[in-house]
């Protein structure tokens, strides 16, 4: 089966090209996609050569190199065939889809393709009433959601995001959305402000400030939360400066073969430490659910949007940055 994908072919290298595809079994569905959201930190890793899988880093002449590879995990659809095993969705309904299928490349998962042929277990029915748009991005902001929901915090407790990302926005609306005086920390003045505006959402840009001198007066008796998002172990070291004892610290970002952290040092203030990565069905159910409430908020993220043939110049402008970008749809 033929179908149409974004290919990295090489490092910094982008390309919209037909690709092969197995054909459907009785145990997959067809998805003929209309949307799909880039992840710009992960995509984006696996662009540079960096990634070989998930979370595991490409280490140099070990590794097979990580090229033709069809990246992303996230779009919504319209569901196009239904195998004779699956009898809870119909052709023509609208769903989100994860990874489909391809064949010829590093990887024979693809997520920027369509159509995109995959088991039952990676489909979601969206719910009337809402824009399908709105849970185009639904893995990553899940990521997000489950950043915000493993610390244990209280009404009112200080919580920290670094990074203003979009995994940083949704761990800092879900922190928020659990009552929490959130600190969101970033360089980006436009992502910013869109955060900034509710009585209990701070926000701090590192480059004019110092983040953690903001933080410790904000939080005068110390955070109970902290959230890395942007990948950096010094940020994890510099969390214990100002979460309060018994406190909770989360990882949530790619730190690729520098992940080097002293143990020695979080245990004299009794720290918990969290570490989250990809996707799980009933985070995926819950976080679908906030943002069909209102709670998670995703359009007013999307910032550009480019047909899918296009994918070259949307990588340019996500990889330059020569002007606030933040969440880029594909349209297809």
């Amino acid at each position: 089966m033929q179908a149409n994908a974004v290919v990295f072919t090489a490092p910094n290298t982008v390309e919209y090209a037909p690709v092969t595809t197995p054909e459907p079994g009785p145990a997959d569905v067809v998805v003929r996609v209309t949307h799909s959201w880039i992840s710009n930190g992960t995509e984006g890793s696996f662009l540079r050569g960096e990634r070989i899988e998930g979370d595991t880093p490409y280490s140099g002449e070990h590794d097979p190199w990580p090229f033709p590879v069809v990246a992303g995990y996230q779009k919504i659809g319209i569901v196009e065939w239904v195998g004779e095993q699956i009898t809870d969705l119909a052709v023509g309904e609208t769903v989100f889809a994860t990874m489909g299928k391809v064949e010829g490349m590093y990887r024979e998962r693809a997520g920027q393709i369509s159509p995109s042929i995959g088991g039952r277990d990676g489909i979601w029915k969206l719910p009337d009433g809402v824009d399908p748009l709105a849970f185009s991005g639904l893995v990553l902001t899940q990521v997000g959601y489950n950043a915000g929901t493993r610390p244990k915090i209280e009404i009112g407790d200080g919580a920290i995001v670094i990074g203003d990302g979009l995994v940083g926005q949704w761990s800092a609306q879900t922190l928020a959305w659990r009552g929490a005086q959130v600190l969101l920390v970033g360089r980006h003045p436009d992502r910013l402000e869109k955060f900034a505006n509710a009585p209990y959402c701070h926000v701090v840009n590192a480059h004019e400030e110092d983040w953690v001198a903001k933080a410790k007066a904000l939080f005068p008796g110390g955070a109970q939360a902290a959230v890395d998002t942007v990948g950096s172990i010094e940020v994890m070291e510099q969390f214990q400066q100002v979460v309060r004892r018994c406190g909770h610290l989360v990882s949530a970002g790619f730190y690729g073969t520098q992940d080097a952290m002293a143990l020695q040092p979080p245990r004299y203030g009794e720290y918990s430490v969290d570490l989250v990565s990809g996707w799980q069905p009933r985070r995926m159910d819950e976080t679908l659910h906030l943002i069909a409430a209102g709670q998670l908020q995703t359009l007013p993220l999307i910032t550009h949007r480019f047909p899918a043939a296009q994918a070259a110049d949307a990588w340019a402008l996500i990889e330059s940055k020569r002007e606030p970008v933040l969440g880029v749809i594909l349209d297809w």
